[in-house]
């Protein structure tokens, strides 16, 4: 008598497609991965080279009595100048426009560069309280992350310039981790860094006095400048990005002509 064959109703499905595996804690490595794969994917079809960051708060609104509007609509025009800039030059896309993907500052920014026809990257980040993409975000360059560094990973290493309106404790780690990035030289690249609202940057940090006191080094205040309209930021931008990477001295290092032109870390 022949032993009966029990039948198949169940298949196991491979572990890329199990998602109680991928969200599960020894599938941490790959999601980690799957953060900077996904978005590096992204900016090689969209051909996107490097960008210029906004960094502000999610607080100010684009308008009403809040103390702070003003810089909503700042930030707006500054990220409409500096894409028309950018979108004169040649491909692959230069310096665009990137955001922590959320409201206030961040909105002002990518509304901007849509106000230009132009493209602009969100890094959102999912949080308890939800913050969600804004809408002026280019569809194909709206990214959601859980990892806090993965997204500052994308921040750093594809930024070209960086400019900070005023903000909060969010802000104020973003600035501090690329200014420290800038100092140590652990990005092989010059990033040109504008805090804007010299009133506002000047009363909550004491920046003569943090050199003062030994704590940062004078040439240190070298690594930022200061801007109180858009178009004095639009000029320290064009002239710094100009120098720097259109009409170098030097030719640039392979890394920096890549695309997406991902900096070069020191070991």
């Amino acid at each position: 008598m022949s032993e009966e064959i029990p039948s198949r109703k169940f298949h196991s499905p491979v572990a890329y497609k199990d998602e109680s595996f991928l969200e599960s804690n020894a599938a941490r490595s790959v999601r980690i991965l799957s953060e900077y794969l996904g978005p590096l994917d992204k900016f090689r079809k969209e051909m996107i080279r490097d960008t210029v960051v906004f960094f502000g708060s999610a607080r100010i609104p684009a308008e009403g009595g809040h103390p702070l509007v003003r810089y909503y609509q700042d930030a707006r025009t500054l990220a409409r100048k500096i894409t028309e800039w950018s979108d004169s030059l040649s491909k692959p896309l230069r310096f665009v426009v990137t955001t922590g993907g959320g409201p206030g500052i961040m909105e002002a920014a990518n509304r901007g560069a849509h106000d230009a026809n132009g493209k602009s990257i969100g890094l959102n980040i999912g949080l308890p309280f939800e913050q969600w993409p804004n809408p002026y975000i280019t569809p194909e360059l709206s990214f959601e992350f859980h990892y806090f560094f993965m997204r500052k990973f994308w921040f750093a290493y594809l930024a070209k310039a960086l400019v900070v309106f005023p903000g909060g404790f969010g802000t104020l780690d973003e600035l501090s981790e690329l200014l420290t990035l800038t100092q140590t030289h652990k990005l092989e690249k010059k990033m040109i860094i504008i805090l804007y609202g010299s009133k506002f940057w000047n009363e909550v940090i004491n920046f003569e006095a943090l050199a003062r006191y030994g704590m940062i080094s004078e040439s240190d205040l070298d690594l930022f400048q200061f801007a109180d309209d858009p178009d004095e930021a639009l000029t320290l931008l064009v002239d710094g990005l100009t120098q720097h990477y259109l009409e170098p001295r030097e030719p640039l290092p392979a890394f920096e002509q890549m695309i997406p032109a991902i900096s070069k870390s020191r070991l």
